[in-house]
């Protein structure tokens, strides 16, 4: 197979011409993101080349407790970008109930991707390690963000709905039913449509990658395969413990809604 293509600096560079074109775009448009492109690129290009070199010491010295760091670092800055892209406010009850959910369903999804599906040696190897447990935490970081949303805000526009059913003798349970079904769908619809699209659409970025470092059509696909069933399964059990106990903070001790 052959060799990974070296990309120069100069042809690095050169790519950044797509972010003049979209700036071109913004401002004959006179839409007000021209600010925002540019600090969202130089703050990705920033970060981008940070973590490389942090990647590039850590790969070189292979120690478990720095991929078990950078395993905490993830899941921390993953639970603090739902709290900040969440628009609506949530209670101190919600908030720990999502830090739980996005831990405890992705370490579950990662130690089993890891002893059971991949099984590679050592366990802490960052090379798979990191980049893995990347991908499970971001999708899932979305989809229970994406969940959140759909919750508070089910539970604020159905709130007399909800209220009926309560006052109907129905259980907190079951006069959040639709809410809490309609959040999961809400949530799991992004990784399901990238599963539809994915092969024929587009290929995906680990399969990309894997390709591009010189390995064959067959072994890249996989390792698509593989880490794509890791990441719905990731996602699915975030974002379904999240909301089966999310939903009771919207209750009271007398199973009464409060908002």
């Amino acid at each position: 197979m052959n060799e990974m293509l070296e990309i120069t600096i100069w042809q690095l560079v050169s790519a950044y011409i797509f972010i003049v074109i979209l700036l071109a775009i913004v401002r004959w448009r006179k839409i007000p993101r021209e600010k925002e492109i540019v600090i969202a690129t130089l703050r990705m290009t920033i970060q981008l080349v940070l973590v490389g070199y942090v990647l590039m010491y850590i790969f070189e010295n292979e120690k478990m407790i720095y991929s078990l760091i950078v395993l905490v670092i993830m899941e921390t800055f993953a639970v603090y970008n739902i709290f900040k892209r969440t628009k609506q406010r949530l209670s101190k009850d919600l908030k720990k109930i999502i830090a739980f959910a996005m831990v405890s369903g992705t370490l579950f999804a990662f130690i089993y991707f890891d002893f059971v599906v991949v099984q590679f040696s050592p366990w802490y190897d960052p090379r798979y390690f990191i980049p893995i447990a990347g991908m499970l935490i971001g999708n899932s970081m979305t989809g229970i963000t994406l969940g959140v949303s759909a919750l508070v805000e089910g539970f604020t526009s159905r709130k007399k709905e909800v209220e009926a059913a309560l006052m109907l003798g129905a259980t907190p349970n079951k006069a959040s039913q639709g809410i809490v079904n309609h959040a999961f769908d809400s949530a799991i619809l992004p990784t399901i449509n990238s599963m539809v699209g994915m092969g024929i659409v587009f290929l995906p970025g680990m399969m990309t990658g894997v390709i591009l470092s010189g390995a064959g059509p067959l072994d890249a696909i996989k390792y698509q395969i593989a880490i794509m069933l890791g990441i719905t399964g990731s996602v699915s059990l975030s974002v379904i413990l999240f909301l089966y106990l999310g939903y009771k903070t919207f209750f009271n001790k007398y199973a009464q809604l409060k908002l």
